[in-house]
Order: C-alpha cells, then sequence, then structure tokens
C-alpha cells in the first residue's frame, strides 16, 4: 500500500508540473501562432518618408492585445502591439478592443451562436479571475482593468482617453513634444451586454467608448456579418443604437449584417465608423462590405478602418498591398472617409507590427497619395470621429 500511495503521489505530481507547463507556456504558444508577422524583405524608408512619417498624428481603430497573456507596458516578442512597439511607430490613438467570446472556427461565412466559445478556456487557461470565466460583461470589464494598470505603471506612455477633453490634452501634449500613446477602450460586440442595457452604465464607467455591435455571431442586437440571414437590429439593438448616440460613444459596424448597417444609418445622425475591414471592389469577399454600403456609412460623415490582414486584402499583407487597397478606398469613399484599422492581434497573420508603421507611410506616398491625403488616411479622419463623437 504504501508503495502504491508513493506512486500516487509522484503521478499527482507530475500531474501538477504538466499544468503548470501549460499554463506557463501555452498561452504564449497560442498567440505565437494566432499572430504571427510574416518574414519580408527590409522596409527601405526614404528621408522624406521618415521626417513626414515623424509628423503624423497616427491612429489604428482596432487591436486585441489586451486579449493576450502579455504585458503590453513592456516590449514583446510575439504579437503585434505593444506600448513601446506603438511609440516605435509613432502611434498617437490606438483603440484597444475587448473580445468576449468568439465560436470555434471564426468562419467568415456564418457561426451559430451555440458554437464551442474559444474565449472560456482562453480566460481560464490565462488565470483571468473566475469572475470572468461565465460572465462576458466581466471580460470586458477585466480587460478594461488590464489597460488602467498599464497606466498606473507607465503614466508618462499611455493615457486613456475618455471624453473630448482628454482628446485634445493628449493631442496638444503630443504637439508639444510627448511621445505619450493616446489608448481607446472599446468592446467588440455588445453581447457583453448579456441583455440588459443598465450594463452599458458599467461598460462606460470602465472606460469602453467604441461600441461594436457584432462579432462573429447573432446576437440580441441582431445580425451578424457572419451569422444567419442577414437579420437587422431587434428593438433592444435599436434602443442600444440609441444609447450610443445620446451618450456620446463611437458606433462600430465592423462585424454587422449588411441589414443592421443599414437599420443603424436608418436611425442615426452621427458618424458611424467600420473599424476594421477592407474595400470590395479591391477585395470582394463577404468580410468586406459591398462599396455602396461602405460609401453609405461614409455620408454619414464616418470612416472606414483599414485592415492588414489577408482575408480582407485578399493575400497582399505588405505594406505595398495595404496602401493599393487604400487607393481604392479613396476611389469608393473619398479621401476624407479613410482611416487604420489594423486588427493587430486579432488572430490574424500580418506582413509588420505596429513599430514598422513608417513602411506604410513610404507606401501610401509610393502609391501616388499626397502628403496631405498620408496625414488624413494615417490619423486625421480618426481624430476628426472622435472630435464629433467623444463628450
Amino acid at each position: 500500500m504504501r508503495f502504491l500511495a508513493r506512486w500516487v503521489g509522484r503521478l499527482f505530481v507530475l500531474l501538477l508540473l504538466g499544468v503548470g507547463l501549460v499554463l506557463t507556456f501555452g498561452p504564449a504558444q497560442i498567440e505565437s501562432d494566432r499572430n504571427a508577422v510574416v518574414d519580408l524583405d527590409p522596409f527601405t524608408i526614404s528621408e522624406d518618408a521618415r521626417a513626414l512619417h515623424d509628423t503624423l498624428i497616427v491612429g489604428d481603430w482596432h487591436a486585441d492585445s489586451l486579449l493576450w497573456k502579455r504585458d503590453i507596458a513592456d516590449r514583446g516578442d510575439r504579437g503585434h502591439v505593444d506600448i513601446p512597439r506603438l511609440i516605435e511607430g509613432n502611434v498617437a490613438l490606438q483603440v484597444f478592443a475587448a473580445v468576449t467570446k468568439s465560436p470555434a472556427g471564426q468562419n467568415y461565412d456564418s457561426n451559430s451562436a451555440d458554437a464551442f466559445d474559444n474565449i472560456t478556456p482562453l480566460a481560464i487557461g490565462q488565470l483571468w479571475p473566475p469572475r470572468t470565466w461565465n460572465s462576458l460583461l466581466e471580460r470586458a470589464l477585466y480587460q478594461a482593468e488590464k489597460l488602467q494598470d498599464v497606466q498606473r505603471r507607465r503614466p508618462e506612455r499611455v493615457s486613456i482617453i475618455k471624453t473630448r477633453a482628454d482628446l485634445e490634452a493628449h493631442l496638444e501634449a503630443r504637439s508639444a513634444g510627448s511621445k505619450a500613446v493616446g489608448a481607446i477602450l472599446g468592446i467588440e460586440g455588445a453581447h457583453a451586454l448579456e441583455g440588459d442595457i443598465a450594463n452599458l452604465d458599467k461598460i462606460e464607467a470602465a472606460g469602453h467608448r467604441v461600441i461594436g455591435l457584432q462579432h462573429f455571431f447573432d446576437n440580441s442586437l441582431g445580425g451578424s456579418l457572419h451569422g444567419f440571414g442577414n437579420k437587422g437590429l431587434t428593438d433592444f439593438g435599436r434602443s442600444v443604437v440609441a444609447q450610443i448616440e445620446a451618450r456620446g460613444m463611437v458606433l462600430d459596424l465592423a462585424h454587422s449584417s449588411p441589414q443592421v448597417a443599414r437599420d443603424v444609418i436608418a436611425m442615426t445622425d452621427m458618424p458611424i465608423v467600420v473599424t476594421h475591414t477592407g474595400i470590395h471592389g479591391f477585395c470582394p469577399v463577404k468580410r468586406n462590405f459591398k462599396d455602396d454600403l461602405m460609401q453609405a456609412i461614409a455620408e454619414t460623415g464616418g470612416v472606414i478602418g483599414i485592415g492588414y490582414w489577408r482575408h480582407v486584402t485578399c493575400g497582399d499583407i505588405s505594406p505595398a498591398g495595404v496602401a493599393q487597397m487604400i487607393v481604392k478606398g479613396v476611389e469608393v469613399v473619398g479621401i476624407d472617409h479613410l482611416s487604420l484599422g489594423s486588427d493587430f492581434d486579432g488572430s490574424v497573420t500580418t506582413g509588420f507590427d505596429t513599430s514598422e508603421l513608417a513602411a506604410l507611410t513610404q507606401a501610401l506616398l509610393d502609391a501616388g497619395l499626397t502628403k496631405g491625403d498620408v496625414r488624413k488616411v494615417m490619423g486625421e479622419n480618426m481624430v476628426r470621429v472622435l472630435r464629433a463623437r467623444l463628450q
């Protein structure tokens, strides 16, 4: 019996060691696999492009960096975004989106809301607080807390923007020489409200200002671009949209169905954003709204955030490839309605990370955009919308 007890004890210790190794190294390996950067030839950046880039207000509407088990206060060796790399890329404004639910497979064509949720095991495996394990709301609140912790530890490098006054103060500090990143919180799918509009108070109090209505599945607000049947807004969805407009938040249609997009346009009088996507006329896939719908969104005064991954570029994820899609976007919606929406750290493979954004400035110049046009796309259009929406 003693012999058996010793072996049981040893097996238990080995089991604990195995679990410890999985919890320690598993999340990092998953992130490395899902957020890769393809090795491309070294980027050549002219002195003229470098000088221009250093004077830009660079803004990006979408990164999912808070999802992963990595301290973005420090420069990482995986993924696409952290504060040091944002500073290296001269990024003034970065939206960090909280992912709270994502169906297994992330099918771009259709997903069931009842499909296995990838975020639940990720939250448990990354040792998020138990309150997040079965609550989408708590996952959104916890990711906001992660960013707030970075700001507490690096106040000279990170400034969380919640109001128009915060935005203006940040831009003024940048013009005076500050390299701090203005961080803006958002949610990728308003299923994080858990069907209760009162939870929007908690989302707002946590600092979230960019509200995506859907993600990869239909939810209680309406249809997803990747759901079933192109459903429109529900009554609950309409009440949430009305509150987003009244509260001075930014409404994001990146994963919404075309009918939801048209319903939102019909019931609101505010600039609307598609935070991370592509141009259908350049890459004719379901993930990219058709050009006429993009034009209707532009007519609200809104902007289209151009992504950097192959599903929206139709394969070319180099700076030159992204620049060519932006050129097509100018033809479709006009120069005043294009922004950057990388989807960095969003389970995508890209051709560059945020520290290398000067290569995109070079590619836009090479593609024929004027310096004034580059300024608009790289950040000025984003600033205009934020000024129009934040209170």
